[in-house]
């Protein structure tokens, strides 16, 4: 478990200044739309107080800002992602919390909704990840998980694999310099698919109203839990 944390910490602290870059090129700047469709599936509320677990460097936070929500709070493990956040986005500077999902330092019911997107494989206990989720949410406030996944569909699973497997380390490591980093990457997806379960774990942890919904051909999904 411990081991994890800091490997997951090390990997971002090294990538951070190629992160975005590296994330719209690999993903063919699909991950806008992403991002995009899963704030739009939340549905948020008027007032609503936003945070973004594993925010990176902010890409889903200054999305909701300019889908309305005002009050957002940025959360990640990397220092040197959050320096990134601060730079891109002024609005938020004094709103970001180094910490770990599983450890959230808010009081109960403060916000009304969490996002995290692309993060939830990299914690290193997701039950407890979401149980903090939950005691951290008001009653009727949502969880937003936006995260990647095995298609069903046997030959997009064989393009995916061999993209994830055989192309994405190669550019990602060249690029950032950090091949482990990009190695890393299509091993926590493949082994999260295959031994993870979200919609089970959010219950577990107390959400009354799970809704699932797949992105592009399977390969990403967006799960909404409700409080």
């Amino acid at each position: 478990m411990i081991d994890k944390k800091h490997q997951v910490r090390q990997i971002f602290d090294s990538i951070a200044f190629r992160y975005d870059f590296l994330n719209h090129l690999l993903s063919f700047g699909i991950d806008h739309y992403w991002r995009h469709a899963a704030l739009k599936l939340t549905k948020f509320q008027a007032g609503a107080v936003l945070l973004d677990v594993a925010c990176g460097t902010g890409d889903f936070a200054i999305a909701a800002k300019k889908m309305g929500v005002k009050t957002i709070y940025g959360a990640d493990f990397s220092h040197n992602m959050l320096k990134l956040f601060n730079k891109k986005s002024d609005w938020i500077v004094g709103n970001n919390i180094q910490m770990v999902a599983e450890k959230i330092p808010l009081k109960k019911e403060s916000v009304t909704n969490i996002t995290v997107a692309f993060g939830v494989r990299n914690f290193y206990n997701i039950q407890e990840g979401f149980n903090s989720f939950f005691n951290a949410l008001k009653k009727n406030g949502k969880a937003t998980v936006l995260e990647f996944r095995l298609p069903s569909n046997s030959f997009f699973k064989a393009v995916y694999k061999f993209y994830f497997k055989k192309i994405l380390p190669v550019v990602g490591g060249i690029i950032s310099g950090d091949k482990e980093a990009y190695s890393y990457l299509p091993r926590s997806v493949e082994e999260f698919d295959e031994k993870i379960n979200l919609p089970e774990l959010l219950k577990n942890s107390g959400f009354e109203k799970i809704e699932t919904h797949s992105l592009t051909f399977g390969i990403v999904q967006v799960i909404i839990a409700t409080k």
